[in-house]
C-alpha cells in the first residue's frame, strides 16, 4: 500500500507543488489547512486528497491527521516581511513548528521540515552553505528571526528527543502557484505592472518552486535525520533577475540604481500608511530594505551530493513565474 503524507498548507505556494508531486508519485495526500483558506491551488485535487481543518498554533487540532499519516511535511509557514501584528509571524512560525514537533514525536512520525535559507548565515563576498554560523541577533526582521528559533525548536527535538527529522532549506522560490503572492512574487508582479523603474545592488538565489518540491522527497528518502539541506537554484543579481522579468514579461527594464539608504524614508512612510491608513501591505519595508544591503548567495552542493538534486536552470523558473503570474494577474 502506497504511504501516506501530510502536508502543512497544502494550499500555499510550496505546499500544492508538494502536494500535486506527491500525488504523482504515487502517495496518498492528506492536506491540512484553516478553515476558510484559499484552495486555488488545489481545487481541481478535491477529489483526489483528503482535507483536514486545523490550525498550527491549536495542538489538539493536529492530532487526527497525524494519527491518519504516516509522514509529515511540515511546509507551512507566515511568509511575510511586515504584518501589522508582529506576535502573528511568531505564532504561526514557532509556537506551530513546535506543535508539529511534538505531535510528530508523540505519535512516532517521521518529519521532513521546511526551514529556509534566512535560517543561514550570510559571508561577506561569499557563497553561503549548512555550515555557515549565525546568531538570532544576525536574523532580519521577524519571518528571519522566528524562522530561525523554529528551525532551533526542530534540532532540539533531534538531539535530545529523538525526533526522526530531516530539515530542508528552500532559497527563494518562484514559479506557478503563488496566489498570495510572496514577497518575490509581488516583486515579479510590480515589475510586470512597470511600478520599479529603480533597483538596488543585492542579490538572491532563485529555485523553481517545482525543484524545491522535488528536493523534499529527495530528503525524505536520502536525507540524514538531524541535517539540513539547501535546496536552492542559482545566485542572480537583482538587476539580471528584474532584466529577465522584463523580457519575459515584455515591459521595459528597471534602468536606474539606487542606494538603499535613499528608501529608508519612504519605506517608514509606506508601512505607517500601511498600518493606520491603508488595509494593505507595503511594497516597500524597513526589514527589506536592510536585507537588500547583503548579496544573499547560496551553494545546494550538499543537497547535490548527498540526496541527488538537481535544480533546472534559473531562466527557466523565472518565464514560469512571469507566464502563470500573467495569466491568473493581468488577463
Amino acid at each position: 500500500m502506497s504511504k501516506t503524507i501530510l502536508v502543512t498548507g497544502a494550499n500555499g505556494f510550496l505546499g500544492s507543488a508538494i502536494t500535486k508531486l506527491a500525488l504523482k508519485k504515487g502517495f496518498k495526500v492528506n492536506a491540512l489547512i484553516r478553515r476558510n483558506s484559499d484552495i486555488k491551488n488545489i481545487e481541481n485535487l478535491k477529489d483526489r486528497i483528503s482535507f483536514f481543518y486545523g490550525d498550527l498554533r491549536d495542538f489538539q487540532s493536529l492530532h487526527f491527521p497525524f494519527e491518519k499519516s504516516d509522514l509529515i511535511f511540515h511546509v507551512a509557514a507566515d511568509y511575510r516581511l511586515w504584518a501589522r501584528k508582529k506576535t502573528e509571524i511568531y505564532a504561526s512560525n514557532v509556537l506551530g513548528t513546535e506543535n508539529v514537533a511534538m505531535k510528530s514525536l508523540e505519535l512516532n512520525k517521521k518529519l521532513i521540515y521546511t526551514s529556509s535559507v534566512a535560517t543561514i548565515g550570510l559571508k561577506i563576498d561569499e557563497i553561503s552553505d549548512e555550515k555557515s554560523e549565525s546568531s538570532l541577533n544576525d536574523m532580519t526582521g521577524d519571518y528571519k528571526k522566528s524562522k530561525y528559533l523554529a528551525e532551533k525548536i526542530v534540532k532540539n527535538f533531534v538531539n535530545k528527543r529523538n525526533l526522526k527529522a530531516v530539515i530542508v532549506n528552500p532559497s527563494t522560490p518562484i514559479g506557478p502557484g503563488d496566489i498570495k503572492p510572496t514577497p518575490t512574487g509581488k516583486i515579479i508582479l510590480d515589475m510586470l505592472k512597470k511600478k520599479i523603474p529603480a533597483y538596488v545592488d543585492t542579490g538572491l538565489n532563485f529555485v523553481h518552486v517545482d525543484d524545491a518540491a522535488e528536493g523534499h522527497f529527495l530528503a525524505m528518502k536520502y536525507g540524514k535525520v538531524g541535517e539540513r539541506y539547501i535546496l536552492g537554484g542559482e545566485n542572480m543579481s537583482f538587476k539580471d533577475f528584474l532584466d529577465c522579468v522584463a523580457e519575459y514579461g515584455k515591459v521595459p527594464k528597471s534602468r536606474f540604481k539606487i542606494n538603499p539608504n535613499y528608501l529608508f524614508p519612504l519605506a517608514k512612510l509606506n508601512e505607517f500608511f500601511a498600518k493606520y491608513i491603508y488595509d494593505n501591505d507595503p511594497s516597500l519595508t524597513v526589514d527589506g530594505l536592510k536585507m537588500s544591503k547583503r548579496k544573499m548567495y547560496f551553494s545546494s552542493e550538499k543537497a547535490k551530493k548527498k540526496l541527488h538534486y538537481r535544480p533546472r536552470n534559473v531562466k527557466s523558473a523565472i518565464k514560469d513565474a512571469v507566464n502563470w503570474t500573467v495569466e491568473n494577474f493581468l488577463n
